[in-house]
Order: structure tokens, then C-alpha cells, then sequence
């Protein structure tokens, strides 16, 4: 039976005469913090000064000596960050360019000093570059030249933090005969048939060769046996009738224990290995019709609207990031109703944790293969690379039943068409033929149960402009760079994968982040943690257009800027979800941060929630009231935006155009349920006077839209800066101003608190907020109550006389008066 030495205990890192104590798994930069070489990188301007880190060259070392009676014993390095040369007892073992693969050295009866020497990324991007020639890129550093993370040389959301080391488990492997080399299993349904296909490869030893092998599978009481005379063999196994595998809010997500046992011919164990396996059948739907071309995921035969969110690494440092904090993080992401996590291409190839959360809590993967916003050659030697990485990460992650999509790359389709790559590239290869050719090949040859896009955007085609709304999926960035969140209903592209709206993160973070800062929106660390081209110009006009100036109030800067990013977003998937089955998903830019910074993100670097979170969860609930403004001339797609803080506008899309004067009143059913359900409509005056009220009775299949015209006299004046609309249903409530928040005639908002203890939870409280005025948009920052706080809901808006109650976990006793001090709300004044 094989045996394994783990060897993550006693590595040094040493920088010419300076060693210090290393931690295996981890990173140059995490273990010079350690030893408090250098400052946390993460605080005030400390990033600047430890650009150096990046540029130096760095060893890590230990002994290495073992006892074994095994034929083989094999190095297995699980991540390795990036370029290294390999040494035992002074002699080569190998080398490496490629932070996302795994790689193995057979080192049998080698003992001495382990020593794995990493490059500057730097250095080896530049020699890289001088064989190929240069290639265009959004940002200045040269990620495109070398196989690691490129988001560690910075982005308009991230630090430049380049790091090095071994940043995944390493270990000894032991082995005689033969060990399990590689496994597919290939899972379908077919008319209530479970099916699993297991391709197997092995590897012999020198003995092992010629020798008869045996492999037997299991899987929910179905057994299917092999004999190997070579090197693969094929397993089949049928489950009658298995509990299929749902994304969540669809149904439960079932999974069954895939065991693989290798034997030799006497019976005796070789290898084993076991995965957890979901039955459900994933498709693309991507049908032309009257609107375009659809881009529509079918799993289980039921057609999903995606609620998604864009992932990119939690940490700068991704060898920082355990499997309890994927867990929280992507619980997170449930409880907002997300049922899609997109991982984005310019991250990593996530840890098995992150898709074992995600198979557990029924989330939807889309995996992007690692390319984003740049021309990428396709000369060796990273083709090469680029072929075995796209190898070793389709086979790891197969398995997963929550992983239903492969994407070829992040916005370079789009890029080359629109933002200047064509001319400067001269005929030069840029990425193309990965994305169109070697990438979708290798799809089809070892995961073929899954479909392959070639990029977000794509439209599918050459014969449409790569990001053109009505055709696949769209990136929406017009709007974040030069509109107002309104436009957003001005389209309804087929699937918009990309958009968003910036904030800061939240109080409690930025004060960590900031010490000995007083922050404001333009002092030094707030401008040094805002990457964004013009990004603080773009919060303060987004909040103009809406608001009155704060000022120098930063407390209400910081409000106004997180709740104008909560309503740009909740305006985008209001209007897209209300014009299903014609736009079939959205996927919000971004879920998470990977450090403390004023990004896109719903959830920042220190795991607080801004008010977009809550938004989240109110707009992708599976069933939503919303009443959309005046509709006429809509269409069914629209202008192309452009990429985030580029300014690059794209070409014009087709569009249709519907007539649908006045508000809309729509109800979306995204559940197996039918909706019935009655809806008050009232149309108020700002001091709450009801106007006109009725109740509307509605009727929504399931998985469908209902939109119903607003009564004209439940319309409120065009223009006017009193009147209101309200629609609650079933808990639900949706609301219509016809001016901005600027020109309303808002009372001075006035409330009553009362703060409950939770009878036998001393950590827990209700903060009961009862409204005297129209209040709108109440916010409680449950971090200015103690930093450890959160809160269940956010960003409520209350009539005269209703009453709100807010549970606040993680905080001890607190009075009506610090309560009152953590509540915001919109105010006139």
C-alpha cells in the first residue's frame, strides 16, 4: 500500500547570508512578516515598501531523510510559486514555471539537503518576453509571460504583491508496483440512471511492468471490476435511480462516495483513491431566437435564471486562505441566495475546499482557465505549460458535481477586438488559439460532460462583436464608468456576467487598515487603498447625481457611497431578472476582496458585509416584487460598455424595443412553486398620507415573470418630489420614486429604538427601530457597535409608524444611544 511522508515541518528560507524559519505551506511575504522583516503590506502605504520582496531571488530548505521498503519513492509538490530549480544532496531534481500545476520528481534512496530556488516572477516574465516578443496588456506588469496568479502584479482592486514559495502541500510518496496515476470519472443520468464512467491510468514501477493489475470502483452499492495489463482501463458503473444533485433553492444536494481501489494479482493493495460525486446532467443552451443568441444553463433539465457572483482570491496571499475560511466565505455567498460562484481568470485555480464547499452547498461553479485582460502568447515554452496546467486542473476538478461550466478566459476576446491589441500585435499570436482551439480540445477529450465557452464576453461568433448584449454573455461597464445605475434598464442582454458598482469597505476594516489615519475619502491611505483608475471621481459622481454633497462628513460619505453601490446593483438584476427567459443570469462584479481596498466587492477583505450584501439577498430571493419606472422603448439589447476603469466604449448592439409607458409592476417566481399572492399598491405622499391604494392579484408559474402595468392612478405624478410608490406582497416590498433622492421632498427622518437583550444569548440583540416619519433606507452599522458585530438585514425603508427589528450578533451590551449613533438613514439635510 502506498505510504506518504508529509514534509511541512522544518524549512528555512534564506536570501543570501539571511535565513530565517519558514512555513511550508506559505510564501516569501508571510514568512518575512512572520519574522518581522517587514511590515504588514496589507496596512497604511506599507505595500510600497515591500516592492523589493518581489524582485529578489529566494531559497527554501531542508533536510531531507527517510526510511522506506517501497520500490519508488516520489517529491510531490502540490503548488510550487513559480519558477524553481530543485536540488537533493547537492544534485539537480528538476525545475519548474507554472504556480498552477502539481508536479512530481522521483527522488527513490536520495537523501541530503532539499533545496527549491525561486526565480524572481519578474525575471523569469522578462526572459520569457525577450523570446516571444511584446504582447499588449491592461496593466503594466508583465503577468502574461509567466503561469502564476496574475492579479499578484496588481489590479484596479489589488495590491502588487509578486510573490514566491512553496504555496501548497508537499510530501514523500511511496510506492511498488503500480500507484493510481490519474482518474476521470465521467458522471451522467440517463432516464433515471445514474451513470459513471471511471477512465483510470497508472503508473508502474520497473517491477510493475508486465505484471497483471486489477482496479475495482464503488459507488452507492454499484461495483464494476478491471484487469490492467497495460497502463488505463475503463470502469462502468450504473446507480439505479440516484437522488440527483440540485444547485441550491432548486432542490438537495446529494453526494456519493467514488472509491478506487488498485490491487495487484494476489489481492494486495496498491492504491486507493476517493472523490464525492453528484448525479445531475449540466447543458448550454445557446439557441438563436427573435432576441439574439441565448446563453441559458439547463441542469437537470430545469432552465436556471444564474444568481451569481464573480470570485477572485480571499487573500493576496492564497496560501493563507484554509478550508474553514472558503467555508464562511462561501456561506456568505448562499445566504445572499447566490446559486453561481464564477472563479475569475486572473486568480488561481482554487483549493479542493473551495469546490467542496460549493458541491456541499449546492453553488454552481464557473471555472475560468487562467487568462485575463491581456495578449497572451502561444510559443513555447508556454504553450507547453499552458496545455499541461489546462490537463492536471480539468482532471483534479471533474469530480465536483458544482462545477457545471468551462470558460477559456476573461475579456482578451474582447479586448483584441476593441481596446487596441490589433495593430500593435501585428499578426503576432495573442491567445486566440488557446481559447478557440487547444482549450475546447482538451474539454472534449477529458470532461466532455461538461460545456466549454471561450470567453466572457463572447458572443459566440466573429460574426458578432464579442461583447454585443443581445448574443451569449455580456460584461456591463458603461454604466460604472460614465452613467448613472439607472441605464441599466436600458438593455436586457442575454447573460451579463460582469458588472458592478465600487464602496468602501466597512468602517471597522478601514480603521484596521488605517492606523493612525483619520480617514477621508482623498487622505493618504484611503487614495492609497482605491486602485481604480478615477475610482474615488466615479463614487463622488455616482453619488451626486443622487444626493446632495456630503461634504467633509466622511461618516456620511461612507454611507452615501455603499448605499449608491447597493441600489446601482439591486437597479441592474431588478430589471434583468424581471425580462427572463431572455437574459438567463447575472453575475455581480465581485463577492469578495482579497485585501483591505474600495473595490466592487459585496463582502470585504476582513469578511464584514456592506449594505450590497443585503441587497443580494433581497433581489436574488427566489421570489421578487419590483417595480420598474417607465419602460417605453426598452430593448431587448443594448450599447456594449466597456472594461472597468478603461473608458473604452465598445460598438453598438442591435435592439428591438417594446412599448411599455408608465411603471411596471413585476413579480418574479424563480421557485418549483407557483406564486399566488395578493399585492397592495399605495401611492403615497412624502408625510405618508396614502393617496390611492388597491390590491392586485397576482399569479406566477414556476420559474417565471409576471409583468403587470401600474394603474394610472396609482402612477404618481411625472416629476413630482412627494409622491411615491408602494407594492408589498408576502413580505416583500418594492418601491418607485419618480426623482432622485436630491430632489424628494424627504421629512426629517425620526424614529424610535429600543434595544432588546436575546433572553439567554448575552452576545445577541434586537435593535427595534419604529419609524415616526417616512424613513428610508435605514442602515445600521452594527462594526461602529463592536467590530466582531454583524447584522441580519440592512438598508430597510419604513412608512409612519411601521416598525423594523435588527438582530445584531457578536456584540455585548450596548444602550439606545450608541445604537442611534450606528444608525443611518437617507436625510435632507
Amino acid at each position: 500500500m502506498k505510504d506518504t511522508t508529509p514534509l511541512g515541518e522544518g524549512w528555512s528560507l534564506r536570501h543570501g547570508e539571511e535565513v530565517l524559519e519558514a512555513a511550508v505551506p506559505g510564501c516569501v511575504h508571510t514568512d518575512l512578516l512572520a519574522a518581522g522583516v517587514i511590515p504588514d503590506p496589507f496596512l497604511g502605504l506599507n505595500e510600497t515598501e515591500v516592492a523589493w520582496v518581489g524582485r529578489r531571488a529566494w531559497t527554501y530548505a531542508r533536510d531531507l531523510a527517510y526510511e522506506s521498503a517501497h520500490e519508488r519513492t516520489d517529491l510531490v509538490f502540490d503548488g510550487l510559486d513559480t519558477a524553481a530549480a530543485i536540488t537533493l544532496g547537492g544534485e539537480p531534481v528538476g525545475t519548474t514555471r507554472n504556480m498552477h500545476r502539481r508536479y512530481r520528481f522521483d527522488v527513490t534512496g536520495r537523501t541530503g539537503r532539499l533545496e527549491v530556488r525561486f526565480a524572481s516572477a519578474y525575471d523569469e516574465a522578462g526572459a520569457v518576453r525577450a523570446l516571444t516578443g511584446e504582447r499588449p496588456n491592461v496593466y503594466p506588469e508583465p503577468s502574461q509571460y509567466i503561469r502564476k496568479m496574475a492579479c499578484a502584479f496588481g489590479w484596479d482592486w489589488g495590491p502588487t504583491l509578486v510573490t514566491a514559495g512553496i504555496w501548497r502541500p508537499v510530501r514523500l510518496e511511496h510506492w511498488s508496483t503500480a500507484r493510481i496515476d490519474r482518474v476521470r470519472p465521467l458522471v451522467t443520468v440517463d432516464r433515471g440512471t445514474g451513470l459513471v464512467e471511471v477512465r483510470l491510468e497508472v503508473e508502474r514501477s520497473a517491477r510493475g511492468r508486465g505484471r497483471t493489475l486489477r482496479a475495482e470502483a464503488r459507488v452507492a452499492g454499484a461495483r464494476a471490476e478491471a484487469v490492467l495489463t497495460g497502463d488505463e482501463a475503463v470502469l462502468r458503473l450504473e446507480v439505479p435511480e440516484p437522488r440527483l444533485w440540485w444547485p441550491r433553492g432548486h432542490g438537495e444536494q446529494p453526494l456519493y462516495d467514488l472509491r478506487l481501489t488498485l490491487t495487484d494479482a494476489e489481492g494486495g493493495t496498491l492504491d486507493t483513491w476517493h472523490r464525492r460525486i453528484g448525479f445531475r446532467a449540466v447543458e448550454l443552451d445557446r439557441s438563436a431566437d427573435e432576441h439574439g443568441t441565448g446563453f441559458t444553463l439547463v441542469v437537470n433539465g430545469v432552465r436556471i435564471f444564474a444568481r451569481g457572483v464573480n470570485w477572485i482570491p480571499d487573500d493576496a496571499f492564497p496560501s493563507r486562505i484554509t478550508p474553514e475560511r472558503y467555508r464562511t466565505r462561501l456561506t456568505q455567498a448562499a445566504e445572499a441566495n447566490v446559486d453561481l460562484v464564477r472563479v475569475w481568470g486572473g486568480g488561481i485555480y482554487e483549493d479542493d475546499a473551495f469546490y467542496d464547499a460549493c458541491d456541499e452547498l449546492g453553488l454552481l461553479v464557473w471555472q475560468d482557465f487562467l487568462f485575463a485582460c491581456a495578449a497572451y502568447p502561444e510559443e513555447q515554452p508556454l504553450r507547453g505549460e499552458v496545455e499541461a496546467e489546462a490537463r492536471d486542473n480539468v482532471v483534479r476538478l471533474m469530480p465536483h458535481p458544482s462545477l457545471v461550466l468551462w470558460n477559456g478566459n476573461n475579456e482578451n476576446l474582447w479586448g483584441f477586438r476593441d481596446w487596441g491589441w490589433e495593430k500593435p500585435l501585428a499578426g503576432d499570436s495573442w491567445g486566440e488559439g488557446y481559447y478557440l482551439g487547444l482549450l475546447p480540445r482538451i474539454v472534449a477529450e477529458l470532461d466532455p460532460t461538461r460545456p466549454y465557452t471561450a470567453g466572457s464576453p463572447w458572443s459566440g461568433s466573429w460574426d458578432h462583436h464579442p461583447n454585443d448584449p443581445a448574443h451569449g454573455t455580456h460584461h456591463s461597464w458603461e454604466v460604472w464608468n460614465r452613467r448613472d445605475y439607472a441605464d441599466y434598464r436600458t438593455s436586457v442582454p442575454r447573460f451579463v456576467a460582469e458588472f458592478g458598482w465600487q464602496a468602501p469597505p466597512a468602517q471597522a476594516t478601514l480603521r484596521h487598515a488605517l492606523p493612525g489615519e483619520e480617514p477621508a475619502p482623498d487622505s493618504p491611505g484611503m487614495l492609497h487603498h482605491q486602485k481604480a483608475e478615477d475610482g474615488n471621481g466615479k463614487l463622488d459622481r455616482g453619488v451626486a447625481r443622487h444626493f446632495p454633497p456630503p461634504g467633509g462628513d466622511f461618516d456620511r460619505w461612507h454611507y452615501l457611497t455603499q448605499l449608491v453601490q447597493a441600489r446601482a446593483v439591486a437597479a441592474g438584476i431588478e430589471h434583468w431578472r424581471s425580462h427572463w427567459p431572455v437574459c438567463a443570469g447575472t453575475i455581480v462584479w465581485q463577492l469578495n476582496d482579497c485585501w483591505p481596498v474600495s473595490s466592487w466587492s459585496a463582502i470585504d477583505s476582513e469578511g464584514r458585509v456592506k449594505p450590497l450584501y443585503h441587497e443580494l439577498r433581497r433581489v436574488y430571493a427566489d421570489r421578487l416584487l419590483t417595480l420598474q419606472p417607465d419602460g417605453a422603448g426598452v430593448p431587448d439589447a443594448g450599447a456594449v460598455g466597456s472594461e472597468p476603469g478603461t473608458g473604452e466604449a465598445g460598438a453598438p448592439g442591435p435592439g428591438t424595443g417594446e412599448d411599455r409607458p408608465g411603471p411596471v409592476l413585476a413579480a418574479v417566481n424563480q421557485s418549483a412553486e407557483p406564486w399566488r399572492t395578493a399585492v397592495t399598491l399605495r401611492r403615497c405622499e412624502a408625510d405618508g398620507t396614502v393617496l390611492h391604494e388597491t390590491v392586485l392579484d397576482v399569479a406566477a408559474a414556476p420559474r417565471s415573470v409576471v409583468r403587470l402595468p401600474v394603474p394610472p392612478d396609482l402612477v404618481p405624478e411625472a416629476r413630482s418630489a412627494r409622491e411615491f410608490l408602494v407594492a408589498d406582497a408576502d413580505g416583500l416590498r418594492a418601491l418607485h420614486f419618480p426623482v432622485a433622492d436630491k430632489d424628494f421632498a424627504y421629512p426629517k427622518p425620526a424614529y424610535d429604538i429600543d434595544v432588546e437583550p436575546v433572553p439567554g444569548q448575552g452576545d445577541r440583540v434586537d435593535v427595534v427601530v419604529t419609524a415616526r416619519t417616512l424613513v428610508r433606507d435605514l442602515l445600521l452599522q452594527a462594526d461602529r457597535l463592536d467590530p466582531a458585530a454583524v447584522c441580519d438585514s440592512g438598508l430597510r425603508t419604513l412608512l409612519p409608524g411601521e416598525r423594523t427589528r435588527i438582530r445584531v450578533t457578536g456584540c455585548g451590551p450596548v444602550d439606545e444611544r450608541a445604537v442611534e449613533a450606528a444608525l443611518y438613514c437617507v436625510d435632507p439635510t
